[in-house]
């Protein structure tokens, strides 16, 4: 009966080796590794020159990722159609498609939701200057296609494209086109980008040619793949660099010191005017409106004198009237305002007997 004392010991000893064993086994186990960040989502978007099979895409993906940009995804509902190097395929590039008809079918909040973009690349517009539609209503779907990305994701970053230009032998008309549409763009896209959700420009319409640069008049060849490449590729490098993690609370509004103006906010414009291609018979004109007040501008208005025998046949991006000689122009409803400092800018047709000259040009701001 005295060894049950020392039993007892033993046995509890005993039971308490594999609580520590399970101890030291729980304080070897390796910690997970962090969750990877998700890749930045990139959507081509356009017609048979973006998907079909629009090639710039592969140039443009290998060379991000030879440059250590290897963080992407090329998302679309289109699969990659060949051009004869791996890459990323995935596209919104649809042969034939209109932009105006994508915009008014509300087609694309339907690629959004399958794809969910942080960037998109829109070259569109082709087959609707082929339509002779004419560039404000291009425009007008423009804006709409914004809205509907920026519903999907509020701080969207778009890069519109100048598109290339046009000589398909069944239309002589479409090259002048182009022209009026691509010189349309800059001012819209000023009017529409915002802080939150950028739009840039990239001009993919000067230095190409479609003598050299496509095959059939319209669509890119492998040098005009290149072009084109070369052109999106800043505007994407700077979209990645430019991207800024979402906030994680509100911050808490600091209160300052209230500021008494020294002087009052005043309204006032200035406006310039280039020639900006010429032919036998016509030229192309621009008008750079500049708010050079304090305040922002409600509406500005345009005057210029041409010479006798030249006459504006067509404007975009601003309200232009011709009474003999004398030109008026004030603007439309999405760029009158202007921040002080900020420019907008409108473009035009004319037909003339002589060779233009540049007018002296007065602006008015409202």
């Amino acid at each position: 009966m005295r060894r049950r004392p020392y039993v007892s010991a033993l046995l509890a000893a005993l039971a308490a080796v594999p609580l520590v064993l399970l101890s030291g086994l729980v304080a070897a186990a390796p910690a997970r590794p962090a969750a990877a960040a998700a890749p930045v989502r990139i959507m081509p978007l356009g017609d048979s020159i973006t998907g079909s099979p629009g090639c710039w895409r592969s140039i443009l993906w290998n060379r991000l990722q030879s440059t250590g940009h290897t963080d992407i995804d090329f998302v679309g509902t289109l699969g990659p159609q060949g051009c004869g190097q791996p890459h990323d395929g995935d596209n919104e590039g649809h042969g034939g498609y209109l932009a105006t008809n994508v915009a008014n079918q509300n087609l694309l909040p339907g690629w959004l939701a399958a794809t969910r973009p942080d960037i998109v690349l829109m070259h569109f517009g082709t087959n609707d200057v082929w339509s002779n539609i004419a560039p404000a209503t291009i425009l007008a779907a423009y804006s709409r296609l914004v809205d509907q990305m920026r519903a999907s994701n509020p701080a969207m970053r778009v890069i519109v494209a100048k598109i290339i230009p046009m000589a398909p032998a069944s239309c002589a008309a479409c090259g002048q086109r182009a022209v009026a549409l691509n010189s349309a763009i800059d001012g819209w896209a000023a009017g529409k980008t915002t802080a939150q959700s950028p739009v840039v420009v990239v001009d993919q319409w000067t230095g190409f040619s479609t003598a050299t640069d496509t095959y059939d008049g319209v669509h890119p060849n492998a040098a005009g793949d290149q072009k084109m490449s070369d052109r999106w590729y800043p505007a994407v490098v700077a979209a990645l660099s430019g991207a800024t993690p979402s906030p994680t609370g509100s911050p808490t509004p600091t209160v300052g010191p209230t500021v008494t103006p020294t002087s009052t906010p005043s309204s006032a414009c200035a406006a310039t005017y280039r020639i900006t291609n010429q032919w036998q018979g016509g030229w192309q004109g621009e008008v750079t409106v500049r708010n050079t007040g304090t305040a922002r501008t409600t509406g500005w208005r345009v005057g210029f004198t041409l010479p006798d025998g030249q006459r504006i046949t067509q404007t975009w991006n601003a309200e232009l009237t011709q009474s003999g000689t004398a030109v008026s122009a004030r603007n439309v409803s999405w760029n009158g305002a202007l921040a002080a400092g900020a420019e907008a800018t409108f473009g035009f047709l004319g037909s003339t007997t002589g060779t233009p000259t540049v007018p002296t040009v007065s602006c008015t701001a409202g």
